[in-house]
C-alpha cells in the first residue's frame, strides 16, 4: 500500500491504491491543458417564452481563466444585481477552460456584458434557477506536462481496473488506444479544502463544534508557505493582534472574503463575541458558508475511505452492514451516476444480490457525509464511521446549525468508475465523471505528485 503525499494525508487521503510509480509531471501548464464540459440535464423553454412564467435567462458560458464564483461576481457587478440572482449547477476552477450553464433571474440576452475570456451561448428561459441536481457530470480532457515516466500509465491503469473490480473481460485494453474501465476511491479532492492552503475543513469543524471565533480565525490566520510573503505576514498579524482596523490596511484587496469578515469585526465596538464572529462568517456568499460545513463532512468522509483501504475492505462490492445506493436511471449513457436518495442496508441475506447490482453498475457502496439525519452503517463499516466521528469529536446532531451552515447530511458512493482513454505523446487523459467527483482524484493515482502540481 503506497502512502499518499503528506499534503493529501492532511485532508484524509492516506494512500494510493495503485503501487506503480507515478508518471510524474504536472497539470494546467496552460488553461487549455485542463478542459471541462458539463454533462447537463436541465430543460429550458424558447427565448421568447413568457418572462412571467420563465423569469430565468439560461446561457452556456465557456470560461478561460475564470473561477465560477469570480465570474458570477463579475457578472452581478456588470448587471447591477445581487449575486444571489445568479445560479449554476457546478463550481469550476480558474486555471482551465470550462463550459457550463448559468441562469440569471430577471435578465434579458441584451443585458449580458462582454467579458474578456468568456464566450456566451444563449440557451433559453426557465421557470427556476439552476441547482446542483441539474448537473449529471463532467467530461474532462487533461494534458500532463513534463511527465517523467509516461509509459507507467498502462500499468497504473491495470491496477485501477483491478481495484474497481473490473477484470480483463471488461471492455478496453490498457494500451491507451481504446477506453479502459477503471475505479478509484471517490475521495474529495484537494480543491475541496484548498490546494495551496487546505483550511476550509478546519473552518467547518470549528463551526460544527460551535466555535465561531475559532472558525473565523482558521480562515483569516493559518499562513502557509505556498502564499505570497505579504499575505503570510498579513495573516500572522491578524492572528497575533486581532487589530481589525489595522488588518484592513494590511490584508491584500484580492482576499475579498477575508476582508469582508474583517470589515464585519471592525464595525464592532469592543471585543467581538460569538455572535459577532458568526456575523463575520455570514458576510461571505451563502455558497461559501455551506462549503465550510461541507468541507468538514468531506474530511470525515475521506478519513472513512482511507480506513476502509487500510482494513482491506472492498470498494466495488458490499460487506454485511454496508449501506448501498442504486443508480440514477436518468443518467447520460456511459456515466455511472449514484442516486443517494435510494438507499438499502445490506445485511447478510442481501450481500450476494447487491454485489450483482454493483458488478453491473446498478448499485454502489456508500459512506456518510454526516448531518442531522445521518444513520450510520452497521458491521465493520459502521465501526469505521463511528471511530472517525469520535476522533473528530463530532456527532450528527452537531450539524443542527443556523442558516446556511445547517446540514441534514447525505451518503456518497465510495467508488467512482469511469472509462479512461490516454495517449502518451503528449500524455493526455480523457474521461467523464459523475457530479461531485474530482478529476484530480483520478489523476493523483497516475501522477503521484505534490497536489499543488494537480492544480
Amino acid at each position: 500500500m503506497r502512502p499518499a503525499h503528506p499534503t493529501e494525508q492532511a485532508v484524509g487521503m492516506e494512500h494510493y491504491v495503485s503501487d506503480t510509480e507515478g508518471v510524474g509531471g504536472h497539470l494546467r501548464e496552460r488553461d487549455d491543458h485542463f478542459r471541462v464540459r458539463e454533462l447537463e440535464r436541465f430543460d429550458t423553454e424558447p427565448l421568447d417564452a413568457s418572462t412571467d412564467a420563465y423569469p430565468h435567462l439560461v446561457f452556456r458560458a465557456t470560461l478561460r481563466g475564470w473561477d465560477t464564483n469570480d465570474f458570477a461576481a463579475r457578472l452581478s457587478d456588470a448587471l447591477g444585481i445581487s449575486r444571489e440572482r445568479i445560479d449554476w449547477a457546478g463550481t469550476k476552477d480558474k486555471y482551465a477552460v470550462t463550459t457550463q450553464l448559468f441562469s440569471v433571474y430577471g435578465a434579458a440576452p441584451g443585458d449580458l456584458p462582454v467579458i474578456e475570456g468568456v464566450d456566451v451561448e444563449i440557451v433559453g428561459r426557465a421557470g427556476r434557477g439552476l441547482e446542483f441536481g441539474d448537473l449529471a457530470g463532467n467530461e474532462f480532457e487533461l494534458v500532463v506536462s513534463d511527465p517523467a515516466r509516461p509509459d507507467n500509465a498502462a500499468a497504473i491503469t491495470e491496477e485501477l481496473r483491478a481495484f474497481g473490480g473490473l477484470d480483463t473481460a471488461d471492455r478496453g485494453d490498457a494500451d491507451g488506444e481504446s477506453p479502459v474501465s477503471i475505479g478509484v476511491p471517490n475521495f474529495f479532492g484537494q480543491q475541496r479544502f484548498g490546494s495551496r492552503r487546505p483550511v476550509t475543513h478546519e473552518v467547518g469543524l470549528a463551526i460544527a463544534r460551535g466555535d465561531w471565533e475559532g472558525a473565523v480565525m482558521a480562515y483569516l490566520g493559518n499562513p502557509t508557505e505556498a502564499e505570497p510573503e505579504g499575505t503570510q505576514e498579513a495573516r500572522a498579524f491578524v492572528e497575533e493582534t486581532r487589530d481589525w482596523q489595522e488588518a484592513l490596511e494590511r490584508v491584500p484587496h484580492r482576499l475579498r472574503y477575508e476582508r469582508s469578515m474583517i470589515h464585519a469585526l471592525a464595525e464592532n465596538e469592543g471585543e467581538p463575541g460569538p455572535d459577532e464572529f458568526r456575523t463575520a462568517l455570514e458576510r461571505v456568499p451563502s455558497n461559501l458558508q455551506r462549503l465550510f460545513v461541507h468541507a468538514a463532512q468531506s474530511y470525515a468522509f475521506n478519513l472513512m475511505l482511507s480506513e476502509r483501504v487500510e482494513r482491506g475492505l472492498p470498494f466495488d462490492r458490499p460487506v454485511a452492514g454496508d449501506v448501498a445506493c442504486f443508480s440514477d436511471t436518468d443518467a447520460p449513457d456511459a456515466l455511472e451516476l449514484p442516486d443517494t436518495e435510494r438507499l438499502q442496508r445490506v445485511d447478510e441475506r442481501r450481500v450476494k444480490s447487491v454485489t450483482r447490482h454493483c458488478e453491473r453498475g446498478r448499485a454502489f457502496v456508500t459512506a456518510p457525509l454526516v448531518g442531522t439525519e445521518t444513520d450510520l452503517a452497521d458491521g465493520e463499516q459502521g465501526e469505521i464511521e463511528r471511530s472517525v466521528l469520535a476522533d473528530l469529536d463530532l456527532e450528527p446532531a452537531d450539524f443542527d446549525l443556523p442558516g446556511e451552515f445547517h446540514s441534514t447530511g447525505t451518503r456518497r458512493a465510495i467508488l467512482v468508475r469511469t472509462d479512461v482513454r490516454f495517449e502518451t505523446d503528449p500524455l493526455t487523459f480523457e474521461f467523464a465523471l459523475p457530479k461531485g467527483s474530482y478529476a484530480t482524484v483520478v489523476c493523483r493515482e497516475y501522477l503521484k505528485v505534490d497536489p499543488v502540481c494537480l492544480g
